[in-house]
C-alpha cells in the first residue's frame, strides 16, 4: 500500500493486480486505495498478465507479489515456488512480450530479498555477495533475483532488483515477529494476553520502515541505467533489542517473564545475522531511510495499541 500512495502521489495512474475473484483483500484494497484501479491476474498464469499488460498499458512494472511468510514456505515448498520463482519469470515474460507487442519500453522493479543471503558470506550484505539461501523462500527469490538479471543482460530489459532487508510498518502481517511482539506487547498491557511465544531471540536483523523503502523502489525506475540495489539500515540489532523498546513503550522495563521460546518457531535451517550495506542505494539513488529504528518499533506498538482501544470500543 505505501507504494501505490507514493505512486497516487506523484500523479500515476495505479492499477493493481488482484488475484481470484471474492480476494478477501479487495474490500481492503478498495476502502483504503479508492484511486487504484483492480486488475484480475494471477502471477502463475501468463495469460492472465498478458491481458493486464494489455489494459495498462504500463510504462514502469513494480512485482512485490510472492508467498512472503518464511516459515510457511517450509511447510508447504512447491507453493511457494510456484508463486515466489515462477511468478517473477511469468512477470517478465508479460513484460517483454509486452513491450515488444507496443514498441512502447517498459521498466521494471522485481523485489528481491535480504533472505537469499541466508548463510551469509559476507558482513555487511552487498550486490555482490554471494547468495547462500537457507529456506525454500530464499532459494525462491534467489531464482526470481537471477531471472531478472538474465532478462536484462538478454533482452536489455530496464529490470532492476531492490534487495530489501526487512521492512517493517504498522501494516505488517501478525504472523511476522516484529508486528506479532507489537501486537502482543499492545495487549499484555491492556490486560488482554498473558504471554508471547517466539522462536529465536538471538536472531539479528536490519529492520527498516516500509514507507521509507518504497522511495528507493520508485528512484530504482527513474535511472538512466537499470541495477541491483541493496535497500537497509546498515545496522543490525536482535529480536531482544526490539522486545526491550517494544514493552518499554507500554511502561515494561523486564519483558522476560512475559515472553517464552517455543521450539516450533525455529527454523530447520536458521539465519542468524543479516545487515545490508546501501551504499550503493547512497550513491546512485541519492536515497537514505528516515526513521530510526526505536521510532519505527514505538510507530508499530502505538499503532496496535490503538486497534485494540478501536475494537474495545466496538
Amino acid at each position: 500500500m505505501y507504494l501505490a500512495e507514493l505512486l497516487i502521489e506523484k500523479g500515476y495512474d495505479v492499477f493493481g493486480l488482484v488475484r481470484g475473484h471474492g480476494n478477501r483483500r479487495e474490500d481492503t484494497l478498495r476502502r483504503e486505495l479508492p484511486d487504484v484501479r483492480r486488475i484480475s491476474g494471477d502471477l502463475i498464469d501468463l495469460p492472465s498478465l498478458n491481458q493486464a499488460m494489455r489494459v495498462a498499458q504500463p510504462d514502469e512494472v513494480y512485482n512485490l507479489g510472492a508467498v512472503t511468510f518464511v516459515e510457511y514456505s517450509w511447510r508447504n515448498p512447491r507453493v511457494t515456488t510456484e508463486v515466489t520463482a515462477g511468478g517473477v519469470l511469468n512477470v517478465l515474460e508479460a513484460v517483454r512480450l509486452c513491450q515488444e507487442r507496443t514498441g512502447t519500453p517498459i521498466r521494471m522493479y522485481q523485489a528481491s530479498s535480504a533472505e537469499m543471503f541466508g548463510r551469509v558470506q559476507e558482513v555487511p550484505q552487498r550486490e555482490t555477495t554471494l547468495l547462500w539461501p537457507r529456506s525454500p523462500y530464499g532459494v525462491a527469490k534467489a531464482y526470481g533475483h537471477h531471472m531478472t538479471v538474465n532478462y536484462r543482460e538478454s533482452y536489455g530489459l530496464h529490470a532492476n532488483c531492490g534487495i530489501l532487508f526487512n521492512h517493517e510498518s504498522p501494516r505488517r502481517g501478525t504472523e511476522f515477529v516484529t508486528r506479532k511482539i507489537s501486537q502482543a506487547v499492545a495487549r499484555i498491557s491492556l490486560g488482554l494476553q498473558d504471554h508471547l511465544l517466539l522462536g529465536n531471540l538471538r536472531a539479528e536483523r536490519d529492520w527498516g520502515f516500509a514507507g521509507d523503502y518504497v522511495e528507493a523502489m520508485y528512484l530504482m525506475l527513474q535511472e538512466d541505467e537499470p541495477g541491483d540495489y541493496v535497500i537497509a539500515t546498515g545496522e543490525t540489532h536482535p529480536v531482544t533489542e526490539f522486545l526491550d523498546l517494544a514493552f518499554g513503550v507500554v511502561g515494561i522495563d523486564d519483558w522476560t517473564s512475559y515472553v517464552r521460546v517455543d521450539e516450533r518457531f525455529i527454523r530447520p535451517a536458521e539465519v542468524d545475522q543479516l545487515v545490508g550495506d546501501p551504499s550503493k542505494a547512497h550513491a546512485v539513488l541519492g536515497w537514505k531511510p528516515k526513521v530510526e529504528f526505536p521510532e519505527l518499533v514505538e510507530m508499530m506498538v502505538r499503532s496496535d495499541l490503538d486497534r485494540e482501544h478501536r475494537a474495545a470500543a466496538c
